[in-house]
């Protein structure tokens, strides 16, 4: 682990810019930069070893542990991790067959989700046994829940808001940006009362507002973790993984085979 001071974002500011630019570029050529939007920056705070077999799908801080969920047929799991040193403390596979996905916590309870199987899994929080499983129609990406509610993307710009009692589907929100749809949503976490939603294969983080799908901000993260760096010429190493510590006010990212886990904070883009 190390930390990297305040001091530092003053160095590293003008990288950042240039990176939020080509970002900028990239969000308006997917139609995502709108000037009404909030954009963020972000620096590192501390960062922690990641296991880079660890395909991260789903993302979650709880109890002072991380929880992960990791993909691949034959390779899914739900896992507990020590956020200092990365050490997997407790695993369960999934079946062979399925392709894991994002997980959120309900309770005493971790719900998970696969890519294509329709099927999802709700563990033991503790003894991480399944205790059950439910069904749903199309993917599953990722999850999130305010307790209140458990949210659900599919790859598609809509948010499946489901019970979290029964994980029966409730309604759908569409998430856009200025009136535009955003889609290929991954990864979910609740965070201070919005939704933050990784967009597959872009080093951004969309800022939602569940009640109504409009997006609030926009989070840049470009030079996180260059490609370069992430020992991987997988082209599936891209940026998902998100969790928040509620009690702590810490915002940690990941990503696919990353070898580092990131926990960073947020600074709101003059004139963005």
């Amino acid at each position: 682990m190390y930390t990297t001071g305040k001091a530092n974002w003053k160095r590293h500011a003008g990288s950042l810019l240039l990176g939020l630019l080509c970002t900028v570029g990239l969000m308006s050529e997917m139609g995502y930069a709108q000037a009404a939007i909030p954009v963020y920056g972000y620096f590192v705070k501390n960062t922690y070893p990641h296991d880079t077999q660890a395909f991260t799908q789903g993302l979650i801080f709880k109890d002072g542990h991380l929880y992960e969920s990791t993909g691949q047929n034959g390779q899914s799991s739900l896992r507990k991790v020590e956020l200092t040193t990365g050490k997997v403390l407790q695993r369960t596979m999934m079946d062979k067959q399925v392709f894991g996905e994002g997980i959120t916590d309900v309770g005493d309870e971790i719900i998970g989700l696969t890519w294509t199987s329709q099927v999802g899994y709700v563990f033991d929080q503790k003894t991480f046994k399944l205790k059950r499983k439910f069904s749903y129609t199309g993917e599953g990406w990722g999850l999130a829940s305010d307790h209140k509610y458990v949210y659900m993307s599919d790859g598609s710009a809509f948010i499946r808001v489901l019970d979290p009692k029964t994980l029966a589907e409730v309604r759908r929100v569409e998430v856009k940006a200025e009136g535009k749809p955003i889609t290929r949503l991954n990864e979910l976490e609740m965070v201070d009362g919005q939704l933050f939603a990784n967009v597959w294969g872009a080093d951004v983080i969309a800022r939602i507002d569940p009640a109504s799908g409009n997006v609030v901000g926009w989070i840049d993260l470009t030079g996180l973790l260059p490609a370069d760096q992430r020992g991987t010429d997988n082209p599936d190493a891209v940026l998902n993984g998100i969790a928040w510590d509620a009690r702590g006010k810490r915002l940690f990212v990941t990503g696919k085979l990353w070898p580092k886990l990131f926990e960073i904070e947020l600074i709101r883009i003059e004139g963005r």
